[in-house]
């Protein structure tokens, strides 16, 4: 069984060197309206949704300035603000919103600056622990996008730096540019694209967020037999097993609902074995 539910059942992970946290995070993209557009239809539960992910004990959270957009960001600081000493925000910039489910590029230099400084504003922060560049720009140089971000860590507005939806020769070119801390593409049970990158991760000591974890938990024939083992659902299972895949793994599940925080940091409690983690892995 999933057994209680709490964030330091999944134990911690180190990210640049000095921020120290839980290994079961908090994806708050799902907080806001329709197509990740505007407020959310119960702003209450969104609310409640936040404080309960941080009563069990999660101390990482994952928004974006292009969550609503604004709205992901403006909700945190009205629900978790003034902030427990021991969590880290983590946001980003880089993508723009034409209407819902719309998402462009922009890494701009003059942009960034805008976003990053919005962001700061919105959390009512004095320094972003982990910035991230949501999307290289395919009109930009990626030393132009990552300059300015570098511009504004010695500005002292930026704690550290991390990337996302990058391939990895952007990640090289990143790591030319500046020290790089962390890593946000798309993986799950069944979209392993991203499989070399988790393990250049856990070899370089970067932590891997995957974005969209529990997608097509239902797809995997082996997730569903450690489900009946467990006596657990298929998305607690490929929470487990994001968490055994590789130590540098930070899932960052999404929801709003209060109930689903639950039952997601549940996941943290079940220990797959490692016959389990296999089947799984190589099932996709």
């Amino acid at each position: 069984m999933a057994g209680p539910a709490n964030a330091a059942a999944a134990g911690t992970i180190e990210i640049g060197g000095d921020m120290v946290v839980r290994r079961m995070g908090f994806g708050a993209m799902r907080i806001t309206g329709s197509g990740i557009w505007g407020d959310p239809p119960d702003a209450g539960q969104a609310k409640a949704t936040l404080r309960r992910a941080v009563e069990l004990g999660v101390n990482f959270i994952d928004t974006a300035d292009s969550y609503g957009p604004h709205v992901s960001e403006e909700l945190i600081a009205e629900t978790l603000y003034p902030y427990p000493d021991d969590l880290v925000i983590a946001t980003k910039g880089g993508l723009v919103r034409p209407g819902p489910g719309r998402w462009d590029a922009d890494g701009r230099p003059e942009h960034l600056r805008e976003a990053c400084e919005g962001s700061l504003r919105r959390l009512r922060l004095d320094q972003i622990p982990l910035y991230q560049f949501h999307r290289p720009d395919p009109k930009v140089p990626l030393a132009e996008s990552l300059g300015t971000l570098v511009q504004l860590k010695d500005e002292g507005k930026i704690r550290h730096i991390g990337v996302s939806n990058v391939s990895a020769a952007q990640l090289r070119a990143a790591q030319q540019i500046t020290p790089v801390v962390s890593v946000q593409n798309r993986y799950n049970a069944a979209d392993r694209n991203s499989e070399a990158m988790v393990d250049t991760c856990e070899l370089e000591q970067l932590a891997f967020l995957p974005w969209a974890p529990i997608q097509q938990a239902d797809s995997n024939p082996a997730v569903a037999q450690a489900a009946k083992r467990h006596g657990a659902s298929p998305r607690q299972i490929v929470l487990a097993w994001l968490l055994a895949r590789s130590p540098q793994i930070l899932p960052i599940p999404g929801t709003g609902s209060p109930e689903h925080v639950e039952t997601n940091i549940a996941a943290a409690a079940i220990e797959l074995a490692p016959d389990e983690v296999t089947a799984i892995t190589q099932a996709a």
